[in-house]
């Protein structure tokens, strides 16, 4: 292995796709392809094993999606989407400053996408967060059905249907979903941006509620309530929260 070979992972479910992006890389002296992946969970196991440089990715696969694995794999490799996402996703994706490969794609196309990539890395420029670059390109009124979670080796998968409330650990997220607790690196606004906001409401700056959980709201102090939720969790709800839920609430 040459030292100065750039690490790459290949993830796509299309073999077609796979063999095309593997024979021009193989013309490229400084690329190794390290590992391919058909799916997101394999992808996020290959990753942790091979810490590659790059990644080649494509965004809707079986299993989980292009985004759900950067956010389980964090943001330190330069990433090359490849997708067949309409032009509002390729807006997003050039907002953010990273690439992508729209099927079907030629030569020149790729080695455009490569160049950008070894700038990147030349660089050592951070990616953008999935979550942000997600929010860019979803449409309007569109919004995540699902949070991914990696704990060790594992992967959970928790329908947004059933998270019941979200809080804040500096920059982690503590997800509660049916009695159990995950530990997300995430913002809780990046959490809350993702969600439907006529479904997650924000009851407290540390605190995102599922209101299909919210059994009833109790005076606490002077300005701040509790929200009981229907398995007796009980989360703070400031001045500004009780607004947004007496509003929610009065909606339905």
């Amino acid at each position: 292995m040459k030292s100065m070979s750039i690490r790459t992972i290949i993830v796509d479910d299309e073999h077609l796709a796979r063999g095309l992006l593997r024979e021009f890389l193989r013309e490229e002296p400084d690329m190794e392809v390290v590992a391919e992946c058909t799916n997101g969970f394999d992808a996020v196991k290959a990753v942790a094993e091979h810490r590659p440089d790059l990644l080649f990715l494509d965004v809707q696969m079986p299993k989980l999606d292009g985004f759900e694995v950067l956010e389980l794999v964090g943001t330190d490799l330069a990433v090359i989407f490849v997708t067949a996402h309409d032009q509002y996703a390729m807006k997003a994706f050039d907002a953010a400053a990273v690439d992508y490969l729209l099927k079907p794609f030629d030569l020149e196309r790729f080695r455009v996408a490569l160049q950008k990539a070894r700038r990147r890395l030349g660089e050592r420029a951070p990616m953008p967060e999935a979550s942000d670059l997600r929010a860019a390109a979803q449409a309007p009124g569109q919004y995540a059905s699902r949070v991914v979670v990696k704990d060790g080796t594992r992967i959970h998968i928790i329908p947004a249907n059933q998270l019941d409330y979200a809080e804040s650990q500096d920059d982690y997220v503590a997800l509660h979903s049916g009695g159990k607790t995950f530990l997300k690196q995430q913002t809780i606004s990046s959490l809350e941006s993702s969600l439907d906001p006529q479904q997650f409401v924000r009851t407290h700056r540390s605190f995102l509620v599922n209101l299909e959980r919210v059994a009833k709201i109790e005076p606490y102090t002077r300005d701040t309530r509790l929200a009981i939720l229907t398995d007796g969790a009980q989360v703070p709800v400031s001045r500004a929260g009780y607004l947004r839920l007496k509003d929610l609430m009065g909606e339905r």
